[in-house]
């Protein structure tokens, strides 16, 4: 006799509050150890470059990590909605372990951009994933609710981060290592605690989806971006139309050619679905994420080194002198996630915020060797106000608009612009500002000579010694003598650094305005109520409705592998809610 077999029991879709909260922990360990190494980085990164005698090569160190934390980042989000979030969030902490350690062992600059390299291959899943799994368990309509600890991470790395990066960068010796060494050994008992939270605490229902695997959009995504950001960081050097840059253009070409062919060719299963950009709100959302990128990482990487070069700040205070910057993102992104939640609208936040982040970025430009710190600091905070309230809106806003079972590939796709930009953005302001930099600092000097005070202090013999790697290109590998050099005497490498700042403003005061033109078409979806884990379980239950699977004595027809092929089929069709 035949005994009825029961249906499988799904998990449970809905997360009550305490639940949310314990994933929250583990996501906020992760989040942590990337925004606070990125903290420790900006404050840390002269001291690092000085003492490699590399500060015209830093470039190298930030681009490296970018590229990989870009090109990694959607392979995450299209795995993870494969897969599963938790296995790809605990490789990603595992990676960015590794990467920092060996990052202290660096011995010149070089090797400090390959192994930055590794440790961005962990950093793109970081954010992204998290990121992803709010979307997951949250509505739309209450992730606002939820804001607060995130915020409460990045702001207490932006404190922490100044702080244990200029300790480190100003100690000789530590434990007889290198106190700088410590910014990067630092993450590594950070991450271990990171990871035994995460194993124990983030679990997630998840029901395997079979795709397959988009390898060859993936190569030809590196094949296409390495080639053409090393250029925009080298071309200053090789020479814009040298052979060796003409050779990335040709080589970044075809790969980005490829990259489309083998997208269109996977469909739906591509690493990043080109038809997700048939959604305008996809479409507003990634390119106006870019050009944030290109502004945000491209404007503000000068800012520490305004503070350090021109307001002779040591590693320390310059990263205490970032926090109304910080201020500003927390402020611009409570308001407008209160905001959202009550009123169910997100579209004005981001227009406010880029802005706001136009009029921040054209004071910035007017910033200058004599300007109060005072100025500066009002300027960061309205800046932080611009970005807080244009790219947590912006994530809602993109999420909302694509199925459930894509929320990681939509989610990876805007973060994946936004790091992309923000790696051209770096390279080239970067370059630009390298390239400016020996012919205003020798005009700035040439004024200079005309005044009396000036002839004076620098008649000085110890003076006159530093005065010409001043003047020289050698004044770009190490910056340290600028501490050496008498006020009188140091003024004019300061306004030749300042006036190389404002072209990097200026160009990207431009860039931004056509960012705010883009997010001007930017829709008004309504925001869904229920998370990504309920919509998904519902799609699948009126799957088997519409199927007409029966219940009891079903045998094979309610296995877990034909809920797999409901859920999928449910949702092949679905562009979004």
């Amino acid at each position: 006799m035949s005994h009825p077999t029961p249906p499988v029991a799904r998990p449970a879709a809905e997360f009550t509050h305490r639940q949310i909260l314990t994933i929250l922990v583990g996501l906020m360990m992760g989040m942590f150890l990337a925004a606070l190494d990125q903290t420790i980085m900006a404050t840390a990164t002269r001291t690092i470059a000085d003492d490699l005698n590399g500060f015209d090569l830093q470039a190298w160190a930030t681009t490296a990590f970018l590229i990989t934390s870009t090109i990694s980042t959607p392979l995450y989000g299209k795995l993870s909605d494969i897969y599963g979030r938790r296995p790809f969030f605990l490789f990603a902490i595992g990676i960015f372990i590794v990467g920092s350690f060996l990052c202290g062992l660096s011995t010149d600059m070089y090797q400090l951009a390959a192994f930055r390299a590794i440790q961005g291959i962990g950093a793109g899943g970081l954010m992204s994933l998290a990121l992803a799994i709010i979307g997951d368990i949250v509505p739309p309509r209450e992730r606002a609710k939820y804001q607060g600890f995130f915020l409460a991470v990045f702001g207490t790395a932006s404190v922490l981060g100044p702080i244990l990066g200029g300790f480190f960068a100003g100690a000789d010796r530590l434990l007889w290592i290198d106190g700088w060494r410590w910014v990067f050994y630092l993450n590594v008992p950070i991450g271990i605690a990171a990871m035994a939270v995460v194993a124990r605490v983030l679990h997630l229902p998840h029901t395997r989806v079979s795709h397959r695997i988009d390898w060859p959009g993936a190569v030809a995504l590196i094949v296409g971006l390495v080639p053409l950001l090393t250029v925009a960081e080298q071309g200053r050097e090789w020479g814009w139309d040298s052979g060796r840059a003409i050779l990335c253009y040709v080589i970044g070409v075809v790969g980005l050619i490829a990259f489309v062919f083998a997208e269109r060719a996977y469909k739906d299963e591509a690493l990043l679905p080109l038809r997700l950009f048939n959604n305008r709100t996809i479409a507003v959302g990634t390119a106006s994420s870019t050009i944030l990128g290109i502004a945000m990482f491209g404007g503000l990487m000068t800012v520490p080194l305004y503070l350090q070069i021109v307001k002779g700040s040591s590693a320390t205070a310059a990263g205490l002198q970032m926090i109304p910057f910080v201020v500003g993102i927390m402020s611009g992104s409570i308001i407008s996630g209160q905001l959202i939640a009550r009123t169910g609208r997100y579209r004005i936040f981001p227009i406010v915020g880029s802005t706001l982040m136009v009029l921040a970025l054209l004071l910035f430009s007017l910033v200058g060797a004599d300007t109060p710190l005072w100025r500066t600091m009002l300027v960061m905070v309205l800046m932080g106000l611009g970005l807080g309230g244009n790219m947590q809106p912006m994530i809602t806003a993109v999420q909302n608009a694509v199925s459930p079972r894509e929320i990681g590939v939509a989610t990876g796709a805007v973060t994946f612009f936004r790091s992309m930009g923000g790696t051209l953005g770096t390279a080239v302001f970067l370059s630009v500002l390298f390239n400016v930099l020996p012919g205003n600092i020798r005009d700035a000097y040439a004024d200079a000579a005309r005044n009396p005070e000036f002839a004076r202090a620098a008649a000085d013999p110890a003076q006159q010694q530093l005065l010409g790697q001043a003047q020289g290109g050698g004044a770009l590998s190490d910056t340290s003598f600028i501490n050496k050099l008498t006020d009188v005497v140091a003024h004019p490498f300061k306004v030749g650094f300042s006036d190389s700042v404002h072209v990097v403003y200026l160009m990207a005061f431009f860039i931004m305005l056509v960012g705010l033109l883009v997010v001007l078409f930017l829709p008004e979806v309504p925001l869904a109520m229920r998370s990504a884990q309920q919509q998904r379980a519902d799609d699948a239950a009126q799957a088997e409705r519409s199927a007409g699977v029966p219940g009891p004595g079903s045998g094979p027809a309610a296995t877990g592998g034909d809920d797999n092929q409901a859920e999928v089929k449910a949702g092949s069709d679905t562009p979004g809610h």
